[in-house]
């Protein structure tokens, strides 16, 4: 099971940073994505994190905005979310794919 949480309201530049828990298996077992989810489009790959946590690729739309600290709590991972702007606003998701699971999402609005 993966839970998502950080989700919020944020001006344009803020930051945010989000959390994705995981129980009944181990991070260090398997890739974690971000996955990004707006009304009446298709789902965006976001960002990942591969099992080791040592080696992470980032969307180009987010390149130098977001990223995934290395600092992990213990089976938690987490999205740093900087400079924000209002085309991120979107339900953000974590998703293992190998291990076919995902969370419920966790919403975050970008607007003055």
């Amino acid at each position: 099971q993966l839970v998502e949480s950080g989700g919020g309201m944020v001006q344009p530049g803020g930051s945010l940073r989000l959390s994705c828990k995981a129980s009944g298996f181990a991070f260090s077992s398997t890739d974690m994505s971000w996955v990004r989810r707006v009304p009446g489009k298709g789902p965006e790959w976001v960002s990942r994190i591969k099992a080791g946590g040592a080696t992470t690729y980032t969307a180009e739309s987010v390149k130098g905005r977001f990223t995934i600290p290395r600092d992990n709590a213990k089976n938690t991972r987490y999205l740093q979310m900087d400079g924000l702007k209002p085309e991120d606003t979107a339900v953000y998701d974590c998703a293992s794919e190998a291990l076919g699971v995902s969370g419920r999402g966790t919403k975050v609005t970008v607007s003055s």
